[in-house]
């Protein structure tokens, strides 16, 4: 599978946020977003899910353009894991993952046991079974997201889309989150995920797409995340870290010049 955005523009209205963006993504693959609030990623977002209509140029899975394709096909093919979601009732978690399931119902149709075996499913492969009958809305901020996770696993998508699925996470939360994308692309998904953390790109991404101000930069972590576009993506001092470790390859992380 190959999902590709091929210059493409994007925004609201009349006013363009993005243009000429270019960047694929295939089966097994991980692109990691990166770039300053207000930059568009989220924009970039909207756009590849049918939020927001395309301004110019193309996006296709398998070489089809999914311009007319409807809501649900689209949600049959990609799935969404938002930054936070708080619904407005304190639904049970197997009942949040359930939603999950809308895509591949009629109208209307109440979910069945089907459904409710692909929810089941879902939870128990991100390892959070013992979730199934807690309160959404009780649960803490890392259970969540993995929830929501498990929702999107529960459309049977191919894409997985995560508009950063570490956001408010503690540093336990965001490596077991990580861990997770890592496993979810093993078995053959294709993600795009946006963060805020460069380290995450050295940790578990495919390829690196860097957005800045004036220029959309793709390719693997070790060319594109760099001290020099750090400094000027995100307008402070950085120092990359190399380590190396004879379990793993050569460890890389990022880290910020304090001025004191």
């Amino acid at each position: 599978m190959i999902f590709a955005v091929d210059n493409v523009s994007c925004g609201y209205g009349s006013r363009r946020v993005l243009e000429d963006i270019s960047v694929t993504v295939e089966s097994g693959e991980i692109l990691c977003l990166l770039g300053p609030n207000g930059v568009g990623k989220t924009t970039l977002f909207k756009t590849m899910l049918g939020f927001l209509p395309l301004m110019d140029g193309t996006i296709t899975v398998d070489g089809e353009s999914i311009a007319h394709w409807s809501q649900r096909r689209k949600a049959r093919v990609m799935g969404y894991v938002p930054q936070v979601h708080t619904p407005p009732f304190p639904f049970s978690v197997i009942d949040v993952v359930i939603m999950g399931r809308t895509a591949h119902l009629s109208m209307t149709a109440a979910p069945g046991k089907e459904d409710t075996v692909k929810a089941e499913e879902a939870l128990e492969r991100l390892g959070i079974s013992y979730l199934a009958d807690r309160i959404y809305t009780e649960i803490s901020g890392g259970e969540r997201q993995m929830v929501l996770i498990a929702r999107a696993l529960a459309q049977e998508p191919r894409i997985l889309i995560m508009d950063e699925p570490t956001a408010n996470l503690d540093f336990g939360n965001q490596v077991r989150v990580l861990s997770q994308v890592y496993r979810l692309a093993e078995a053959g998904m294709a993600i795009i995920m946006t963060s805020h953390f460069p380290d995450h790109a050295f940790l578990c991404s495919s390829k690196v797409g860097l957005l800045e101000r004036d220029r959309f930069t793709v390719g693997p972590a070790d060319e594109v995340v760099t001290e020099e576009t750090l400094r000027r993506t995100y307008g402070v001092d950085v120092h990359i870290v190399r380590e190396e470790d004879p379990r793993f390859a050569t460890l890389k992380s990022c880290v910020p010049v304090i001025d004191r």
